[in-house]
């Protein structure tokens, strides 16, 4: 008979990547997740897991593994509400970029939940390396996030354009050339500087903010010139061009990861999601 706690263990290990992290998001240390699985190889007389690699993966018998022990999980949770119905269920995290969790999913996420009265939705805003971050420790169920080139896991992922703007007011033509700006660490501030270094143009950070609508009036108000996704530019922006000194910049990716195993719930976000995403990438 297969023990349902290690199952446990061994579904979080693949779900985190990572024996440190699945100890966290289980409560318990690492030596004993380890022999968790251990335990469990051992009853079945298979090795589960690769361990050869930075990020645990799970071999050919883990894989097969994998579907089952998640069933057997969903089954005993079903049975645990079955008998006690009021008992609390487990939130449905996910996690968006700014622009997008307000372009795009707020009317869409209010209709989903007005139709699941039981289910608890936590929806986590920023930038997209930290979101990341939390995905791969098992912190979110569900990620739509921007990479130059989605990982190789990820469920489905569209082409994000980019545009360099400036304020519809004139260009600001002196060097260094001021720019508004992300904070360290993310995605359009390294290829702005990069693609401004490779045309040998100076540059200097004039507005720096974690906020993409702050960025949005910065660049309106003419204080610098930045990138961002060009379904956000603005009346108050004029998109400026490649004989105007600016290369295009792409490559950019929105992604959609979500974890295998997802209850009815989840999967039907996926599915809202996957249907958003399609119908953001034909506009």
């Amino acid at each position: 008979m297969l023990d349902p706690l290690l199952l446990r263990a061994f579904v979080t290990v693949v779900e985190t990547g990572n024996f440190t992290r699945a100890g966290d998001r289980l409560h318990l240390t690492q030596s004993t997740v380890s022999q968790q699985i251990i335990r469990l190889e051992q009853s079945l007389g298979s090795r589960l897991l690769d361990r050869s690699q930075r990020q645990v993966w799970p071999t050919e018998a883990g894989e097969r593994l994998l579907g089952y022990a998640r069933r057997i999980l969903r089954l005993e949770e079903e049975a645990r509400l079955a008998l006690n119905p009021t008992q609390t269920q487990t939130a449905l995290r996910l996690g968006a970029p700014e622009d997008l969790a307000g372009e795009l999913l707020t009317e869409a996420l209010r209709g989903f939940i007005g139709e699941r009265p039981h289910l608890r939705l936590e929806v986590e805003s920023g930038l997209s390396n930290p979101l990341l971050h939390l995905y791969r420790n098992g912190e979110l169920d569900l990620l739509l996030v921007k990479q130059w080139g989605a990982d190789r896991d990820c469920h489905a992922r569209w082409p994000e354009p980019l545009s360099w703007v400036c304020s519809a007011r004139g260009m600001v033509a002196h060097d260094p050339l001021p720019l508004v700006v992300f904070p360290v660490g993310a995605l359009y501030r390294q290829e702005m500087i990069h693609a401004l270094e490779s045309a040998g143009r100076p540059w200097r950070i004039s507005y720096s903010s974690t906020s993409l609508a702050s960025l949005g009036a910065a660049v309106s108000a003419g204080l610098g010139v930045s990138l961002i996704p060009s379904r956000c530019v603005l009346p108050g922006h004029r998109e400026l061009s490649e004989d105007e000194g600016f290369p295009p910049v792409t490559g950019l990716e929105l992604a959609l990861y979500a974890r295998t195993g997802l209850d009815a719930d989840g999967v039907a976000l996926r599915d809202l999601l996957m249907s958003l995403g399609e119908a953001r990438g034909q506009d």
